[in-house]
């Protein structure tokens, strides 16, 4: 605000205008999440606030919801599918990711930027597109319905957020580092994990975080190359809204909000302690 104080009358006017525009956006953004929130403890199957809610009568208020998602076989089924392949499309992604911005940030790579525009292309070709192309491929092979193709269908759309994570973190790494464990005697593999994977790791947690989201969350590629054994959480929820309008879809809208507030604020963690250890913020 000390700023302001030297600025000209159109500085201040476009400061205060940005500021507005910002705000503007931001509940743009996050209204509809604060209305979902109340709505997952309705007492009443419906989606909107009844009297006894807008009264703040507790009689309108209720967990059954709640309940519903935490007792209903289809929800946990939908449940116990996502956990078992976000957490293995994860893995796969942070692997293959990694490798990669490694191998992309080496000066003798050659044809760096068309190998860089491939592997994060799926981040850029619509997800529609995606899609159907990996059901004809997995067709071809076998591999449609089944658990590892919906896997690597995952792993494939996380392993580009990896890919630049862990590469903006590289940029500043210090690549002496290397050498001077490899005048030591180090061997490569030796290095990796000794010498440059503690640096780069708060990188390679904010790109698996971002893989597990884009895991969990997707739902069109799954509705192409799985079967009704891997109905994900989306998914069920996507049934939900289509088929029979069922309000236990708000009580899980909430839980995944809870799940992403906690992952994006661990992200945020992970990205100051790599500024710190880049030097590039106090500690």
């Amino acid at each position: 605000m000390a700023l302001l104080h030297h600025a000209t009358m159109g500085q201040r006017v476009w400061y205060y205008i940005f500021r507005l525009i910002c705000t503007a956006i931001f509940l743009f953004l996050i209204l509809p999440i604060l209305v979902i929130l109340p709505l997952s403890f309705n007492a009443s199957d419906f989606f909107t606030f009844t009297q006894e809610m807008l009264a703040l009568d507790p009689a309108g208020y209720s967990l059954k919801h709640y309940q519903d998602f935490f007792t209903n076989s289809d929800w946990q089924h939908a449940l116990a599918n996502s956990a078992r392949i976000a957490p293995m499309a994860t893995l796969m992604a942070t692997t293959f990711g990694t490798l990669a911005a490694i191998g992309l940030s080496q000066s003798y790579m050659p044809a760096r930027s068309a190998v860089m525009a491939i592997l994060i292309s799926p981040m850029i070709v619509p997800l529609i597109i995606s899609a159907a192309g990996m059901y004809f491929f997995y067709s071809r092979i076998g591999m449609q319905g089944t658990y590892w193709g919906v896997v690597l269908a995952h792993a494939a759309l996380g392993t580009p957020f990896v890919i630049i994570t862990v590469t903006a973190t590289l940029v500043g790494f210090d690549k002496s580092l290397v050498r001077a464990a490899a005048n030591l005697g180090a061997d490569p593999v030796r290095t990796f994990f000794k010498v440059q994977m503690p640096l780069i790791l708060p990188g390679v947690i904010s790109g698996a975080l971002f893989a597990f989201i884009t895991s969990f969350d997707e739902v069109v590629v799954v509705l192409f190359v799985g079967s009704a054994s891997q109905k994900t959480l989306p998914w069920q929820m996507f049934t939900g809204l289509r088929e029979q309008i069922s309000p236990t879809i708000l009580a899980v809208a909430t839980v995944l909000v809870a799940i992403s507030i906690a992952l994006l604020t661990t992200l945020e963690l992970l990205r100051r302690r790599s500024e710190r250890l880049r030097g590039m913020s106090p500690g």
